[in-house]
């Protein structure tokens, strides 16, 4: 049985449902600190936000930080030490500790520009129950051409016909009181293989949450040197194709839907190999070809790599 998450403080009092509580899951990362300063930096809010750190660690290790940072930025600031390696279980920790009406969520390598939740914020207005903002990557000095050129690394949701159906938890805002009445929680199941977040989302369209984009509410992600290559691009591609394949399955498609994933597979595979002469294109269809191969996996049953 997973281990409960422990709250250091007392939860923060019920706040009106214009309130916001930003959360962010910690797991030994000192660049948390930078992010909690720019946090205590947002512009263009009625009133500052509420924000909890739940700390993955068995360690503890976020604490002596988030102490410093509650000391030094005078911020409403609540830790949660929710340990078990599993994101999900941090995730879920701070669902529980939000006490507002809009609860939103980033990383803790991410630093947010300075009117980011007031973007978010002011795009609700149009009646969204979620609203997702761009993730933008910071490269490192010395990181190769093709990477920096392509910015693989950078977020923004999948718009489609339709509009958008799923989202990630690097850069967004939504309505706690629609998790709640649904009943949605983030899938432990999930939290070391990656993609709970894609498939919370995915659940919140189902039921009927609509999903909107600001494209001003900008946070930004320094690259780390280890994942400034295609070996974790076409892994990450991969595991998210993986989460769109269990959709798929879910749907009722299973085996026979694999057709349509290894056909694109196939396609981009084709198109890496007449794209040759072009670093950006070639290794954007490599890393398209893993997306639609790890959603192919899944539909015949291979288990889910772990990202974390």
């Amino acid at each position: 049985m997973a281990a409960r998450a422990q709250a250091a403080f007392a939860p923060p009092r019920p706040d009106p449902s214009s309130a916001i509580t930003v959360c962010i899951c910690s797991y030994r990362r000192p660049e948390i600190v930078a992010t909690l300063a720019a946090l205590a930096r947002q512009k263009g809010l009625d009133a500052a936000p509420l924000v909890v750190v739940a700390d993955n660690t068995a360690e503890a290790f976020a604490r002596p930080l988030v102490d410093l940072a509650r000391d030094e930025f005078d911020m409403p600031l609540q830790y949660v030490h929710a340990p078990a390696n599993n994101i999900s279980i941090a995730r879920n920790a701070c669902l529980d500790a939000a006490r507002t009406g809009w609860v939103a969520f980033l990383d803790d390598d991410e630093v947010p520009a300075p009117n980011w939740l007031s973007n978010l914020r002011a795009e609700t207005a149009q009646g969204w129950d979620a609203v997702l903002g761009p993730v933008k990557a910071l490269y490192p000095e010395g990181t190769a051409n093709w990477l920096a050129e392509g910015d693989f690394h950078s977020t923004r949701p999948v718009q489609r016909r339709r509009g958008i159906s799923t989202g990630y938890t690097g850069n967004v805002l939504f309505r706690r009181d629609f998790a709640l009445r649904h009943g949605l929680r983030f899938r432990e199941e999930l939290g070391r293989s990656g993609g709970e977040d894609e498939d919370f989302f995915y659940r919140f369209h189902d039921a009927g949450g609509t999903i909107g984009f600001a494209p001003r509410a900008v946070c930004y992600e320094p690259v780390p040197a280890a994942r400034a290559n295609l070996h974790w691009l076409i892994k990450r591609s991969f595991r998210s194709g993986q989460s769109h394949g269990r959709r798929l399955k879910a749907s009722g498609k299973g085996r026979l839907g694999m057709l349509l994933p290894v056909a694109k597979c196939v396609f981009c595979i084709g198109g890496a190999a007449l794209c040759a002469a072009a670093p950006v294109k070639r290794r954007r269809y490599a890393v398209r070809a893993a997306l639609h191969a790890g959603a192919a996996a899944k539909l015949s049953g291979l288990g889910e790599i772990e990202m974390y």
